[in-house]
């Protein structure tokens, strides 16, 4: 497929985040005819609450579902806190499932990897943010997530690593929904 554009969810709001490095790569190495764009601003998003969404949607929030409404794909690119998926993506996939049926989210076809510095690489907050996104409508894309384990290997240089990472985004690219049938 060619001209198709990624988004990326990144689940860790710290500037020197490993998780927003290996975004920047993915955006920086995206192959031809794939645009990966990094959503910003995740961090202004208020909690969800549905009397705020009842009337003018906070900006915010207005912007994250319209980045995603344009977007072919989603991809989040998370560390793990705490064994589960960070509270700035839960919430931000809270707002792309609404309105309830129709959010921004339903039907895209979505993918996640990431690294973080235990023996697991993630797994526990790549599977819960994928449960989250496939109830929230997405269609969660096999063969995509990517957990690495940032204890022993340097993620942003291992070319093992980059190129399981690249193969992640590629696999979400080519998908089609001939493939879920």
């Amino acid at each position: 497929m060619s001209d198709t554009t990624v988004l990326v969810l990144v689940g860790s709001l710290r500037a020197d985040s490993l998780n927003r490095k290996i975004a920047e790569a993915l955006r920086d190495q995206a192959p031809a005819g794939v645009t990966v764009e990094i959503a910003e601003n995740l961090e202004q998003l208020p909690f969800y609450n549905e009397d705020l969404d009842a009337g003018d949607v906070p900006a915010a929030a207005a912007a994250l579902r319209d980045q995603v409404s344009r977007a072919d794909r989603v991809l989040a690119v998370t560390p793990e806190y705490n064994g589960t998926m960070p509270a700035v993506l839960n919430n931000a996939i809270d707002w792309l499932s609404r309105p309830y049926g129709v959010g921004a989210i339903k039907g895209k076809p979505f993918g996640v990897v990431g690294a973080t510095p235990t023996p697991y690489g993630g797994k526990w907050a790549h599977a819960d943010t994928a449960r989250s996104a496939g109830i929230a409508g997405a269609v969660v894309v096999e063969d995509v997530t990517v957990s690495q384990s940032a204890l022993e290997v340097d993620v942003l240089s291992d070319p093992e690593v980059l190129a399981r990472l690249r193969a992640a985004v590629q696999t979400l690219v080519d998908y089609t929904e001939v493939e879920a049938a």
